[in-house]
């Protein structure tokens, strides 16, 4: 990777929302500079002549038709839901 690239791991880390000790700062930063450093040696390919795909190998009708089936009972859908209320998951609130 070159020298000229730094990375602001404390930014990341709080676009993720997660919280770092000191270690867990230097760890990542290595292993997000390797990263980086993959990415900057691909670029470098000579992709002349190459079509843009976004899968290996064509990809033709991979959907199933869609069919109505028999709706899942209420109480089996909440089954493993932490917490519900009037038939609904209630999640925590994600937006300020």
């Amino acid at each position: 990777m070159s020298s000229a690239i730094q990375i602001d791991i404390d930014r990341v880390a709080k676009l993720a929302r997660i919280a770092l000790t000191a270690e867990e700062r230097a760890m990542f930063s290595s292993q997000l500079g390797s990263v980086l450093h993959h990415i900057e040696q691909l670029s470098k390919v000579d992709v002349t002549g190459v079509e843009p795909s976004a899968h290996a190998f064509a990809v033709h009708n991979v959907w199933g038709e869609d069919v109505a089936g028999p709706a899942l009972p209420v109480t089996e859908a909440l089954r493993n839901a932490p917490a519900q209320r009037e038939h609904m998951i209630v999640v925590p609130k994600v937006v300020e």
